[in-house]
């Protein structure tokens, strides 16, 4: 789905000028679609996301008013935090986070790991500082009950050609049951990261306990 000008301008709480000039000016992605400007949300979260921009939740608010989307807390509950994993390449530290990963079927593990492989650097998105999400664009989507988000501390930095040059340390890697469920996560994710308080836990790769009580403060204190 695409979004206006207008909407992404509420969405990233900016004027409407300042998006028409990343736009006109080729740094956001959008489609002129009748003379008028189009954005798709993936590529807007994606892009933001990656210029550490305030994005609004409510950018893959759940069509049925009844589910609920787990926090990205109990998600990192669920998933795990795991420090100094191996891999000194992109494809043995892709190996490694498989292997790490708490999935409901393990036969979902092999495939899981021949899909991320041939997606190589599609496989994660880099957003700076070292830290890499899951792409947008490239959702993971297996038979779980509910979202599971594991964030890996990698023992040596790799590259994956990140925007700013640097080596990627740290990875979230998320499973999901629908792809619109996927989305929803990620616009979770963007916002607790826009925070420079959770940014920096990542660097100092704290604890899994700190990690989940600043991601969670960060989500009762809302927008």
């Amino acid at each position: 789905m695409r979004v206006t000008v207008r909407e992404a301008a509420a969405l990233l709480n900016a004027p409407e000028r300042k998006v028409y000039a990343w736009i006109e000016s080729g740094d956001l992605p959008a489609h002129r679609i009748n003379d008028q400007y189009r954005i798709n949300r993936s590529e807007l979260l994606e892009w933001a996301t990656a210029r550490k921009l305030s994005v609004d939740p409510a950018l893959f608010h759940a069509e049925d008013e009844d589910e609920r989307i787990p926090s990205v807390a109990e998600s990192l509950e669920r998933g795990g935090v795991f420090h100094d994993v191996g891999g000194a390449t992109r494809e043995e530290a892709l190996r490694s986070i498989i292997a790490l990963l708490k999935l409901d079927d393990e036969g979902d593990r092999e495939a899981l790991l021949h899909l991320l492989l041939a997606r190589d650097a599609a496989a994660v998105v880099p957003v700076g500082e070292g830290i890499a999400i899951p792409h947008v664009r490239n959702p993971i989507a297996l038979s779980a009950d509910e979202p599971s988000l594991s964030l890996t501390f990698l023992r040596q930095p790799v590259d994956f050609n990140a925007p700013d040059g640097q080596r990627v340390f740290a990875l979230f890697f998320l499973v999901c049951p629908t792809t619109r469920v996927h989305l929803q996560m990620l616009a979770k994710i963007a916002f607790v990261l826009n925070d420079s308080g959770f940014r920096e836990a990542i660097r100092g790769r704290e604890s899994a306990a700190r990690l989940i009580d600043a991601a969670r403060k960060i989500e009762e204190a809302g927008p």
